[in-house]
């Protein structure tokens, strides 16, 4: 219980830090933009369809800056890596809401688990907006709003995964949008039209890569440190016109990114993402790049504090978030001003919670490989050759990829050789 106050302390005052972190940055606006000047302005932003699909559904991956290609260690990974999902530990389902510009908003239910290598997941996200219409003289002709869905389905695997090299994960997602329009008044005939002919609908596809390793580690842990990663995403085409003519849309927001993240410490992480959006339809108006950064310090085993930085153009994104984890339940809070989007500083807060719903066993498995290993050491140094190969392969067959008993068995082969030769050489005598 006391872990549960701790948390609702935690949130309280970072609620009161976010305030005065907002405070003080919306008044130093124009020094921030001031120190990006060098980077001009992007002339092709806006230029492609379906932009939704490249806002964040969220809190933790949006506090580190969108910095999380090369991390993508919990079920953000929809938006930045689908060859996550055969990575993560636990099953896992989670409710996102970012309040983005104005009115609009964007809210995402995702869940995933994993098989083994095999990881499998689902999201769905809404991105809205109120639509209202007035005429001339101020009377309301249409209201409702303007939407857009997108469903995305996922599938990664883990090859060649061991106990020393941890693999190299790919994965995809496979996504459709449907842009809802409402309708609206005609200015010039005075009649209703159906939004449905504006609306559109898109298919499209991700595509991932992801490799862990350790490098420069200063901790105790089987988990790598290190990882990198690669993401091809919104890879497809958008069509509008339904109701009468159906035809192609604008070009779909398509990104390039890799990213890489380092744990040195167990208490702190860095991430660091590249990002180049793609014009499929026309290369050279393709928006510009955008680099991301983010920390994470883990201030006490159920709480962290995450903060990053985006830049895209000439104005910069902060972002402060916190998390706190309780009894499988985990829960983030970001802050977020945002000079990227508009001309004037914008300041949102999104959210994030998280069940982590069990391992399927896999934590379990590990120990009796474990307990399977000791003893077969065990055995080895009473000269129980035999014994001690046996208890391996049965580690080996729990686990396929743990290395070390791969390697006791190689060993205890060669020492029962070389007994046997021994042996024969004693009998010669």
């Amino acid at each position: 219980m006391r872990y549960l106050f701790k948390i609702i302390a935690f949130f309280l005052i970072f609620s009161q830090c976010t305030f005065c972190f907002a405070l003080t940055y919306s008044d130093a606006t124009e020094s921030m933009t001031d120190i990006f000047s060098f980077l001009s302005a992007d002339e092709n932003a806006g230029s492609s369809t379906f932009y939704s699909l490249n806002i964040p559904s969220g809190a933790r991956a949006e506090s580190l800056g969108g910095a999380y290609t090369g991390l993508s260690n919990d079920i953000s990974y929809f938006d930045y890596n689908p060859a996550a999902s055969a990575l993560l530990d636990e099953t896992e389902l989670a409710v996102f809401h970012n309040a983005w510009i104005a009115d609009s908003a964007l809210e995402t239910l995702a869940a995933t688990t994993r098989f083994g290598d095999l990881g499998i997941g689902g999201a769905v996200k809404c991105f809205y907006v109120p639509f209202t219409e007035y005429d001339y003289y101020g009377t309301k002709q249409t209201d409702g709003y303007y939407s857009e869905t997108t469903g995305i389905l996922n599938v990664s695997y883990n090859f060649l995964h061991g106990y020393y090299f941890k693999g190299i994960a790919l994965g995809a997602n496979l996504k459709g949008s449907w842009r809802a329009m409402p309708d609206y008044m005609d200015d010039e005939t005075g009649e209703k039209q159906k939004g449905l002919s504006q609306s559109a609908a898109a298919l499209m596809a991700d595509f991932g890569a992801m490799s862990r390793f350790n490098f420069l580690k200063f901790f105790q842990s089987r988990d790598a440190n290190c990882a990198v990663g690669v993401n091809i995403k919104n890879i497809g085409a958008a069509f509008t016109g339904f109701g009468s003519s159906i035809e192609k849309d604008d070009p779909i927001a398509s990104v390039v990114s890799v990213g890489f993240s380092y744990r040195p410490f167990e208490v702190f992480t860095f991430t660091a993402d590249f990002s180049q959006p793609i014009n499929l339809f026309s290369p050279s108006e393709s928006e510009q790049f955008s680099v991301g950064c983010g920390m994470i310090f883990q201030v006490a085993k159920p709480f962290a504090i995450l903060t990053g930085l985006l830049v895209k153009g000439s104005n910069p994104r902060f972002s402060l978030g916190g998390e706190a984890v309780y009894k499988g339940v985990q829960l983030n809070v970001n802050y977020t001003l945002d000079l990227t989007t508009s001309f004037n500083p914008v300041n949102h807060i999104s959210l994030s919670a998280k069940i982590k719903l069990g391992d399927r066993g896999r934590a379990e498995i590990a120990e009796q490989v474990d307990a399977l290993y000791i003893d077969g050491l065990e055995k080895y140094t009473a000269g129980n050759y035999e014994g001690a190969i046996e208890s391996w392969n049965k580690a080996l067959a729990l686990n396929a990829g743990f290395d070390p008993a791969k390697k006791g068995i190689a060993i205890a082969l060669r020492q029962q050789q070389l007994v046997e030769k021994i042996k024969e050489m004693q009998s010669l005598d």
